[in-house]
């Protein structure tokens, strides 16, 4: 049986393993603050951030594990162009996910909202989206 943490740590694998533009490493954490001062660099942090279980059987019961990836920088507010290509970083991480080699369990869907947090973008001048991915398992009851 794959842990919620062991799903989150091959979605850090995966996405290490591609080639992205621009480029990041993945960093997984349970608690994703940063100095503001740092957000000049690209981060994308990976949160094992929930399960939900339900029976499937008297036998069996089936576990979902929700990941989130979050993808931040500083940016130029009054520029838009200056978002547009971590906006198409962002839906090319969310297209990978599907394909990312799990320690088992299959994938069952992404979102992604909010595309752009409006709030990060006017107080802390930071571009901050949210991809949400769920994975699904099969445990013993």
């Amino acid at each position: 049986m794959a842990t919620t943490a062991e799903i989150a740590q091959a979605v850090v694998d995966g996405l290490n393993a591609r080639t992205f533009t621009p480029s990041f490493t993945a960093a997984r954490a349970y608690l994703p603050l940063f100095d503001l001062g740092a957000m000049l660099d690209l981060h994308v942090t990976v949160v094992a951030a929930g399960r939900t279980i339900a029976p499937l059987s008297r036998a069996e019961r089936q576990v979902e594990h929700r990941i989130e990836i979050a993808v931040q920088q500083k940016v130029a507010v009054e520029d838009p162009a200056a978002c547009d290509p971590l906006l198409a970083l962002v839906t090319e991480i969310a297209a990978t996910l599907p394909a990312l080699p799990m320690p088992e369990g299959v994938w069952v869907r992404t979102e992604h909202a909010p595309l752009v947090d409006p709030n990060h973008l006017n107080e802390l001048r930071q571009f901050t989206s949210l991809i949400t991915a769920t994975w699904r398992t099969w445990e013993p009851a």
